[in-house]
């Protein structure tokens, strides 16, 4: 069996988008990919709707929790992924990272709950299929 490859989402304070990026790709893409989310000035604290979503579809993990940068600068990630156009513009250089993408989400918090469907969706329907892409598929190419 091949090594799980490594993503990071990266957002400015790592209590939502990014929370939920990881959430649905260690949901629906773990069987490649081990996803961890960071923030550029990470909050400290999961936005409480993000979490009840996840957990009302399944793909919450106790572990998952709002992590400053530091504590992942040092992992050697495959892919490094921005979903907020702030940390896109902050985003520290990775000394081990291979690849750094953008793909950016409006912020749902603070607004009301269809949003935050919205934007699981979103990133459902555009991040995944670009994760799997870059980090899935070279398994499988001849």
């Amino acid at each position: 069996m091949s090594q799980k490859k490594e993503v990071l989402i990266l957002c400015t304070g790592n209590s939502c988008r990014s929370i939920m990026a990881e959430a649905l790709v260690n949901a629906k893409l773990g069987e490649c990919v081990h996803a961890q989310s960071s923030g550029v000035k990470a909050s400290g604290k999961v936005n409480p709707h993000a979490q009840a979503l996840l957990q009302k579809k399944g793909y919450w993990r106790d572990e998952y929790h709002s992590k400053v940068i530091e504590t992942v600068l040092d992992t050697p990630f495959d892919l490094v992924v921005t979903v907020c156009d702030a940390a896109k513009e902050t985003c520290p250089v990775f000394a081990k990272a291979v690849k750094t993408l953008h793909v950016g989400f409006e912020d749902p918090s603070g607004k009301e709950e269809a949003e935050y469907k919205k934007t699981l969706n979103l990133i459902e329907k555009e991040l995944l299929p670009i994760i799997k892409q870059e980090l899935c598929n070279e398994q499988k190419s001849k």
